[in-house]
């Protein structure tokens, strides 16, 4: 593990794997998608692994098809997970006393994603997150989306934090790569959905198991 950098400012976070357990919602949002048009649900397995890697991929685990059909797919799912992507999606064990601890130390966070606007911005309002994160990019904030660090430089020009003192956290090598190449001290966490790869190999400066440990690392005092 690279030694933390000693004058941390800021902490950016990928959302779902990361922050969020929305896995179930994304799944019950395909569920319903295959029942309105008369295809198999795949198992939800499948799907949970994939999450990270957007709605093209989710779906392709219910239909073997191009990138071009998925995508003309695409805008009724989205419709449906609209509708319940706060249903039972929450954060995970040890992130909301995490960002508390971060808030009490005078640390900004904020979350890179690359998840639509209009559904990341609603759900973070739903998870009261809105007024608390610094920065929030989105998958179609800008031309680009991770793996390309413009995203995660973004977020630290809005967080007002330069890149050498910003953290990344992420559940997907790909979040490794962006924050790697925007100069971030970068993170994998082994609780998030992982795309079926092993964060050790990602080359991440560190790998933890629990929100609790970014804390540790950080040496803040979290309250659970």
């Amino acid at each position: 593990m690279k030694p933390m950098p000693s004058d941390v400012q800021a902490v950016l976070f990928d959302l779902d794997g990361t922050l969020l357990d929305s896995a179930v919602d994304l799944y019950a949002a395909l569920q319903m998608y295959c029942d309105e048009v008369g295809a198999a649900v795949p198992p939800y397995a499948m799907v949970r692994e994939v999450v990270s890697r957007g709605g093209r991929a989710i779906l392709r685990c219910a239909f073997a098809e191009d990138d071009a059909a998925l995508q003309q797919r695409m805008p009724r799912y989205l419709d449906i997970y609209a509708d319940i992507m706060a249903r039972h999606t929450r954060p995970f064990d040890g992130i909301e006393p995490l960002l508390a601890a971060l808030e009490a130390a005078g640390l900004r966070w904020g979350i890179v994603t690359n998840k639509p606007g209009f559904l990341t911005e609603e759900l973070i309002k739903r998870m009261d997150w809105d007024l608390r994160a610094s920065a929030v990019v989105c998958g179609d904030t800008l031309p680009v989306k991770k793996p390309d660090p413009a995203p995660v430089l973004l977020a630290c020009e809005h967080a007002r934090v330069e890149p050498a003192r910003c953290i990344f956290v992420g559940d997907d090598a790909r979040d490794v790569e962006a924050g790697r190449a925007a100069g971030l001290y970068t993170v994998a966490v082994r609780w998030g959905y992982l795309d079926g790869g092993d964060p050790a190999s990602w080359g991440a400066d560190a790998v933890i198991e629990h929100p609790r440990q970014l804390a540790e690392l950080l040496k803040l005092p979290v309250t659970a």
